[in-house]
């Protein structure tokens, strides 16, 4: 027996009635109870149905204590999982009944307590228990693909029995009862072309010709039924598409056997003539292809190219063509896979061949050059007027017109001429090769009866040396010897230059000249390189005796005719310290070392430096004092603008030109007027006024400018060329007051240009011209 409080499970399953032989004959159900029944209790049996459509509540079962008489004094309760609202229970009599539809893939069991109390008291009269209902499985879930739709693909021609892809379908019924969960496949649509496996879902190519191109994709039908497909069975499809994959089994094809193409003469080296495309019935890089031309003569004249994009042959030209050669080109062309297959090779070869003929048309060419390039060489020592070579070009179309040939005026330099009709290239001038060793020539070769058609020549001119320029001592002439130089001691190493280049190198001999004074000194020795080398020959040297060497050197090169020069070699005796560094090599110097101390140098030195110093302070003040002259002329330059052709010194510059000159071309006077003499008065004289008339007369005018020509005439202060004069004469005769400036010149007038003296340096000039000796005078005393 168990202890009071010890907790009991009650199990209701749910099962098929050949599980148990304790099931009722009405509702298949038994009720299975499990643990220690305790004392007072009774068990009777629950049932319930999964998928219970019912509108009344259905009956599952009982419960029951020993203790209950049947008096009503016992209430009975249960509580868990859908106790309420799933299950209820009658409180009287214990009765458990369901009341709504139950679920096994859903929910596969309820855990629920059952209690016993007493009704008046609500005394728990027996330990609460618990159990568990479970829900028996019945076949009611049909088979789902869960992951369709499905897309597999396959290569085309794959033999039979290749895998494709695999299905998958999910039965929600328990696997572990009955059949209701064992799914089998079948094909519903498609089965002449795939099959599917019934147990696992594999879907397979039934025939070994599919073929990209005939159809590319085939839509299946795919049917999973549970029950392991027996009849009664639940079931679900689902669509699966497999894509045919392309393979490299068609070889490309030309659309067409034989093409035709035409193009002008003329057209340059890499022009395109046209476009072949061979159509390939596979895709992707299947269908990249190659194209080339199998004859060695027409791929000399054309190239053919694929383009990437589109795999269309791309012939173009490689060399020019010549109508007058040849007409027309026929050439084959091949197109080939660039990427085969090699379980396909026994279809066949994967290239074709298309014949292309390419016509060329006439066109109206210019001169051509026999050859296309040239170079011509000369001796520098050709004659003026000789013929170095002969230009030839002719007329490549079949009118052959003569030509007309003419050098190129840009890179024409005088040297050459051609002629015109035979295209002789002559010599103009004499020829050098040390100045210009190559001459770049363009010829131009023109149609004589249509000057248009021109074509050039690019003509270079080799001038071929000669034994022409002697050859001559390089730099430097001048060298020194020591006083106590021993014998054989060098002294210098002769170079020579010659702008002569021979084919075979320079070879040059040298010896001394006959001169009494220097041969019994030195000597000369040949050198193998080119050089001599001159060295002493005796001692002593003595510079107070002969300071300075003139030695003569003749040198001869290997030319033919052989050219000579004589050159001077300058050596100065020195005197030199005991590492034989040069001292001195002045003879006056040496003589004056020996009558000077070092500081009657120094002394010499500083007298001087004190004279140079003296004569820049001069300079300096006198241009100082030059800039801060002042005019003391008072005369106004208003009157008159005479222009020189040079440019002053600026504001302040009032000694570049004699200003008296201009100042006196005011200074005249009526006695000089009557008189005719040309001696100007040096009194200024206030400019004649014009006083109003009865009537207007201009003769006042004529007289004045007159008199003003003539006394310009006879002055002989005035330039010696035309100048333009401007005189302040106002006149007279208006009814209003005068509105000129002219007469504000006067003293009467109200203005005082003595002021301007007091602002400074730069304005005692204007003050000199407008405030006269006077403002000039007080300028200066400020």
């Amino acid at each position: 027996m168990a202890a009071q409080g010890f907790a009991w499970t009650v199990v209701l399953i749910f099962c098929s009635p050949k599980l148990l032989g304790m099931v009722t004959m009405e509702t298949g159900l038994s009720l299975e109870v499990s643990g220690r029944v305790k004392r007072g209790w009774v068990w009777n049996q629950f049932f319930v149905v999964e998928e219970y459509t019912g509108t009344e509540p259905l009956y599952v079962g009982k419960i029951h204590s020993d203790s209950d008489e049947g008096d009503g004094s016992i209430k009975y309760t249960i509580s868990g999982e859908g106790a309420g609202s799933i299950f209820i229970i009658d409180e009287l009599t214990g009765d458990i009944h369901a009341t709504e539809r139950l679920d096994r893939e859903h929910k596969t069991f309820y855990t629920l307590r059952a209690q016993a109390r007493d009704r008046h008291t609500d005394r728990l009269l027996e330990p609460e228990s618990e159990f568990i209902i479970k829900v028996q499985d019945i076949n009611d879930s049909e088979p789902r693909f869960l992951q369709a739709p499905y897309i597999g693909s396959v290569p085309e021609l794959s033999p039979v029995g290749t895998s494709v892809m695999a299905v998958s379908a999910f039965d929600a019924d328990d696997p572990a009862y009955g059949s209701s969960a064992r799914v089998v496949y079948s094909v519903l649509e498609g089965e002449k072309h795939f099959t599917v496996d019934s147990k696992t879902g594999v879907i397979r190519t039934a025939v070994p010709d599919l073929d990209r191109e005939s159809q590319d994709r085939y839509d299946l039908v795919i049917q999973a039924t549970d029950m392991a497909g027996q009849m009664g069975g639940l079931s679900g499809s689902t669509t699966v598409t497999i894509v045919i994959t392309d393979v490299n089994d068609n070889p490309p094809r030309f659309p067409q056997k034989l093409y035709r193409f035409s193009v002008m003469e003329t057209a340059p080296r890499g022009s395109v003539i046209g476009r072949i495309k061979a159509e390939d019935a596979d895709v992707g890089e299947n269908t990249d292809m190659f194209y080339q031309i199998q004859q060695q003569e027409a791929a000399a004249f054309f190239s053919v190219t694929t383009d990437a994009v589109t795999q269309e042959a791309i012939l173009s030209i490689l060399q020019p063509l010549d109508f007058e050669i040849q007409k027309e080109h026929s050439l084959v062309l091949e197109a080939q896979n660039r990427f085969l297959d090699p379980r396909f090779s026994d279809l066949g070869t994967f290239r074709d061949q298309a014949i292309v003929k390419v016509s060329v048309l006439d066109v109206d060419e210019p001169p051509k050059f026999h050859p296309l390039s040239g170079i011509i060489e000369v001796s520098e020592d050709a004659h003026v007027g000789s013929v170095i070579g002969t230009i030839t070009a002719s007329d490549p179309d079949k009118a052959n017109n003569s030509i007309r040939y003419t050098l190129d005026k840009s890179s024409d330099d005088g040297i050459f001429d051609i002629d015109e009709e035979t295209g002789e290239v002559r010599i103009t001038k004499a020829l050098d090769r040390e100045t210009s060793g190559w001459h770049n020539l363009t010829v131009q070769a023109k149609e004589a009866n249509d000057p248009e058609k021109v074509s050039l020549l690019s003509l270079r001119i080799r001038i071929l040396d000669v034994n022409d320029n002697p050859p001559e001592l390089a730099t430097p002439h001048e060298s020194s010897v020591c006083e106590d130089a021993l014998p054989g001691q060098l002294i210098q190493t002769i170079s020579v230059v010659d702008r002569d280049e021979p084919m075979g190198g320079h070879r040059f001999y040298f010896r001394l000249a006959p001169d009494p004074s220097a041969e019994h000194h030195f000597t000369l020795l040949n050198v193998k390189d080119n050089t001599a080398s001159v060295h002493t020959h005796r001692m002593p040297f003595d510079r107070r005796e002969q300071d300075m060497f003139i030695l003569p050197i003749l040198v001869v090169d290997g030319g033919t005719p052989a050219l000579s020069s004589t050159g001077t070699l300058t050596i100065r005796v020195c005197g030199c310290d005991s590492t034989g560094a040069v001292q001195s090599c002045n003879t006056t110097a040496y003589v004056m070392a020996g009558s000077l101390s070092p500081g009657a140098l120094i002394a010499l030195l500083v007298c001087v430096l004190i004279l140079v110093v003296l004569i820049l302070l001069i300079l300096a003040l006198k241009r100082h004092h030059q800039g801060h002259l002042s005019s003391d002329e008072d005369e106004d330059m208003r009157d008159n603008v005479i222009k020189y052709n040079d440019e002053g010194g600026g504001e302040q510059d009032t000694e570049a030109y004699d200003m008296s000159a201009l100042r006196s071309l005011y200074n005249f006077s009526e006695g000089s007027e009557a008189g005719g003499d040309s001696t100007l008065a040096t009194q200024r004289h206030p400019l004649p006024q014009w006083f109003p008339g009865a009537e207007l007369d201009f003769s006042l005018f004529k007289d004045y400018i007159s008199r003003k020509v003539r006394l310009a005439d006879q002055d002989s202060s005035v330039p010696p060329y035309d100048s333009f004069q401007t005189y302040a004469f106002e006149g007279s005769g208006s009814s209003a007051a005068s509105l000129s400036s002219i007469s504000s010149w006067s003293t009467s007038s109200e203005q005082d240009f003595s002021q301007l003296g007091s602002w400074g340096p730069r304005f005692r000039q204007l003050a000199a011209l407008y405030a006269g000796q006077k403002g000039h005078e007080e300028s200066q005393s400020s």
